[in-house]
């Protein structure tokens, strides 16, 4: 194994909790990953895995004499969970694939860190560090790259691919999230020729994946490089608004908003309700997901970035925060004159400060007004409501009885 005398100094190795794992597992354990990974490259850390030599059963055992609570969340592929007070310690044996078919593998167990390291998918993936910090890079390539912030799979590209599709995915969203400058050309040419295995992988991966490319900063770099090398047309080929999308991103980060992974991938779309039916089914969205992209893509209330507070106030109401928000993000990145920042970041600002109005009128009042009992009071009432919404939401309670009478007198008499 190549080790060097890099070490990484991280508030996250001095936790308690972290202490007492690492102790409990003993000599045979290091941090794998994302942890490394990130420490390297100045990036924010949330996960921590660690790698180790002993089966899953002996690490689990080792824990347990130690009074930490383990789950045994994949212990078929060597995977246990330490559970901490402060966090969750996601614990992995030493393995080696023996078996793939582009979706899943079977592995053996080994006690070979470089073996290990052979079947991740990104050199950059494949660096890990013992309790102190130390770091080894047991395929030589990783540190290196890690300082010029390049993607590149582990030996043949093709091969990395061959053992899991998704990586096609992940090459372009690591690239987004950690590379710079032109992806890797092998690896590219790889995903590009590997695009119609794509087909293969569940609808959740493969939204998961792509939601978290849309998060990334250069995410509409990504996607173009996805469309050029004729893969998004295979995982998502109602993605016609790239444009749109990238104007999105931008503003989100000039704005410093939240990145907010779902609109931007939404803004991709133009969809009817159909087509927003026919891709959550594909992508396995939730029932959330897909009623928010219908919503924000299919109403048709005015949004410009003109509107008056009265009309700001009526379409709130009308269709709701959310759905106001995302119509205004859309609108604003569709928005070509590029000088209506004020205009819609007002729109947004009422929304947030926005307090939604209780229709005064009952439906005790409607009966007391004459209408009978049965479909017609709630008939009555959105008649009324229309009306009091035109009114800019009128608290005059004789303006509203008096719209009542005549509601009733017109239509029920």
């Amino acid at each position: 194994m190549s080790s060097g005398t890099k070490r990484i100094e991280a508030n996250w190795l001095k936790e308690a909790d972290t202490r007492t794992v690492m102790e409990a597992l003993g000599a045979g354990a290091r941090f794998v990953g994302g942890v490394v990974r990130n420490e390297l490259m100045g990036e924010p850390v949330s996960d921590i895995d660690i790698a180790i030599a002993e089966t899953p059963e002996r690490a689990q055992a080792l824990l347990e004499a130690k009074g930490i609570k383990v789950v045994p969340t994949g212990i078929e592929h060597g995977t246990i969970t330490a559970v901490m007070p402060s966090r969750h310690y996601e614990i992995t044996t030493l393995r080696v694939d023996v078996k793939t078919d582009g979706r899943r593998a079977e592995v053996e167990f080994t006690e070979d860190w470089v073996e290990d390291a052979k079947r991740r998918d990104f050199t950059i993936n494949a660096l890990y560090a013992d309790a102190d910090g130390t770091v080894h890079d047991p395929l030589g390539t990783g540190l290196d790259d890690i300082r010029m912030r390049r993607v590149r799979f582990i030996g043949d590209a093709n091969q990395r691919i061959a053992e899991d599709y998704l990586r096609v995915l992940r090459f372009f969203r690591f690239h987004a999230w950690y590379g710079k400058g032109e992806p890797d050309a092998d690896g590219l040419k790889a995903c590009a020729e590997a695009r119609e295995n794509l087909r293969q992988l569940s609808g959740e991966r493969v939204s998961v994946e792509l939601l978290k490319i849309a998060a990334a900063d250069e995410a509409g770099s990504a996607f173009r490089q996805m469309a050029a090398a004729g893969i998004l047309s295979v995982v998502l080929p109602e993605a016609s608004r790239l444009d749109r999308f990238e104007n999105l991103v931008e503003i989100e980060r000039d704005q410093l908003f939240t990145c907010d992974p779902l609109l931007r991938l939404a803004s991709m779309f133009d969809l009817d309700k159909a087509g927003v039916e026919a891709l959550a089914a594909r992508l396995r969205l939730s029932n959330r997901e897909r009623a928010r992209i219908a919503a924000m893509l299919t109403d048709q209330t005015k949004i410009v970035a003109y509107l008056s507070i009265r009309e700001v106030r009526k379409a709130l109401y009308l269709i709701g925060v959310q759905c106001f928000k995302d119509r205004v993000m859309l609108g604003w990145a569709a928005d070509r004159k590029g000088h209506n920042t004020f205009q819609w970041r007002a729109l947004l600002a009422m929304a947030d400060s926005w307090q939604r109005p209780d229709f005064p009128l009952t439906g005790q009042m409607v009966k007391a007004a004459g209408v009978p009992e049965g479909p017609e009071i709630g008939r009555v009432s959105r008649e009324v409501e229309e009306w009091w919404v035109d009114a800019d939401f009128t608290d005059d309670e004789f303006s509203i009885i008096e719209r009542l009478k005549a509601v009733v007198q017109a239509t029920v008499y």
